[in-house]
């Protein structure tokens, strides 16, 4: 989960700076409704990429500035201006977040990252970024993600032919449901290897 919630972060800042909150909100639609996405996951994660030079913290004053009002007094004016100034010291600047030169390429190494150990989120995940990829790099996540899923379509062909007879039909029925998924994400993948292939890598 380390290694998929900071390549999240790292995507989401690459695209913009973004508060706590935002973050949050963002990081919990693009890993999904069961992620667990909370402040006590975000913000130690936060602290790692920042200690690694991969983010920065950065206050901003994002109140909307009210108008001076015209007194018809220079000095006035210029009291009431020292005081709005004041006031806005006084108050509290919002933190954002923001991806630094370091983020940059360690955003790249992970998601260019061999690993085959990758779970469906995982994939996803990098999917949703995978324009930032070249395209060798993205032909070679697919053809990757397709082989992992040939296996996987293996593995359960092999233990529903072992089972049937010890299966009862409704979990009979969820393996082969199983089954055709993978089958239907093997073919998504097929069209999308075809794709990159036939336009030299250059889908978006």
């Amino acid at each position: 989960m380390t290694a998929v919630l900071e390549l999240a972060i790292l995507g989401l800042l690459k695209e913009q700076e973004l508060h706590g909150y935002e973050l949050k909100k963002q990081l919990a639609a693009a890993l999904g409704p069961f992620s667990s996405v909370s402040f006590g996951s975000l913000y130690p994660a936060l602290a790692r990429l920042d200690k690694a030079g991969a983010v920065e913290a950065v206050a901003v004053d994002d109140r909307p500035s009210e108008p001076v009002p015209m007194t018809g007094s220079i000095s006035g004016e210029a009291a009431a201006f020292r005081a709005r100034r004041g006031t806005r010291r006084a108050g509290r600047a919002r933190k954002v977040y923001r991806i630094t030169d370091r983020g940059q390429q360690l955003f790249e190494e992970l998601l260019e990252a061999d690993s085959q150990g990758d779970d469906d989120r995982s994939f996803h995940l990098k999917l949703a970024f995978c324009r930032y990829l070249p395209p060798e790099a993205r032909l070679g996540l697919f053809e990757r993600r397709r082989a992992q899923l040939v296996e996987r379509l293996a593995r359960t062909r092999a233990s529903i032919r072992a089972g049937r007879e010890r299966m009862d039909g409704y979990t009979k029925s969820l393996m082969e449901h199983g089954t055709e998924a993978t089958e239907r994400d093997i073919s998504w993948l097929d069209a999308l290897i075809a794709t990159e292939r036939r336009n030299g890598g250059a889908t978006r």
